[in-house]
């Protein structure tokens, strides 16, 4: 089943348990979803409609950091209930252990040895990682392994 068929039966279901919160997420994502099919002239596969939900995730986040400066305690909390919907359909993180062991691999299969190679270095890294860890995470985590 592809990502776009489970956010399918996924709105069905908060539909008819009348879970609010959950089928505006989920409305938000394929809405997302369809204005990205638009700008790229193309049906999205599942790694971009991942891609997507990364990006709504990561807004949410500082989002957040925005409603706590403002003492907006209660739209915090919806927008944590946002994001767990959202990961719910992001692939399950892989742990750091795993993460260094792909970047290990990669600096060796690279050729990799300062931090000059550090583009060549994610460039590889990112698509087998390919949204089952932070982007930042894994740039630090380069820069720490290339850091003489």
């Amino acid at each position: 089943m592809s990502l776009e068929e489970k956010l399918l039966e996924e709105m069905k279901k908060a539909m008819k348990t009348n879970d609010k919160i959950r089928l505006s997420t989920i409305r938000m994502i394929r809405s997302s979803s369809k204005n990205k099919e638009i700008e790229l002239r193309r049906k999205l596969e599942d790694e971009d409609i991942i891609k997507v939900i990364q990006g709504m995730v990561r807004k949410g986040e500082e989002s957040i950091e925005q409603f706590q400066t403002g003492g907006r305690n209660d739209l915090v909390e919806k927008e944590k209930m946002e994001i767990e919907i959202l990961k719910s359909f992001l692939p399950q993180p892989i742990s750091q252990e795993e993460i260094i062991k792909i970047i290990d691999e990669t600096i060796q299969e690279t050729q990799s040895s300062s931090l000059k190679d550090l583009g060549k270095v994610m460039k590889a890294v990112m698509p087998r990682l390919g949204g089952k860890a932070d982007g930042k995470v894994i740039n630090q985590l380069v820069k720490e392994r290339l850091s003489p």
